[in-house]
């Protein structure tokens, strides 16, 4: 398992997505039902995902305070920034929600944040020393 040292752009990386995550879960669950009249989405959805970023939250800030840490766990990041945005572009195109214009771009501001995210934790996770036995054998 490789470990590095995050280095202090991935650091700084990871607490932006999780200040711009925490923002987002913070809108969603105080204004849910609002939300869903305008965005046109449901808000059973919007609750759910504000919920499930309170968690991303909690992890990405463990992850940027932590001197060592395994590169999985930036990876999982990632990969999961890159499942949101694909779930963003499927709902709408799927069927199975109806945004409205206001909604379609709510959903589109998702993915390229989350894909920004994605790029430069990826970009700071290849800038970041690696340290343990994995250093010894490169």
């Amino acid at each position: 398992m490789k470990t590095i040292e995050p280095s202090a752009f991935l650091r700084g990386v990871l607490l932006a997505d999780a200040v711009v995550s925490g923002a987002v879960a913070l809108l969603q669950l105080a204004l849910a039902q609002t939300l869903a009249t305008w965005l046109h989405l449901p808000v059973t959805w919007l609750v759910a995902t504000g919920a499930f970023l309170v968690g991303y939250v909690v992890l990405l800030v463990v992850l940027a305070r932590s001197a060592r840490l395994s590169a999985a766990w930036v990876w999982l990041v990632v990969l999961g920034n890159i499942a949101w945005a694909v779930g963003c572009v499927l709902l709408p195109v799927s069927g199975a929600v109806n945004p409205s214009g206001l909604g379609l771009a709510f959903l589109v501001v998702h993915v390229v944040a989350v894909l920004a995210f994605a790029a430069l934790e990826a970009r700071g996770l290849a800038g970041s020393p690696v340290r343990g036995a994995a250093a010894m054998a490169a």
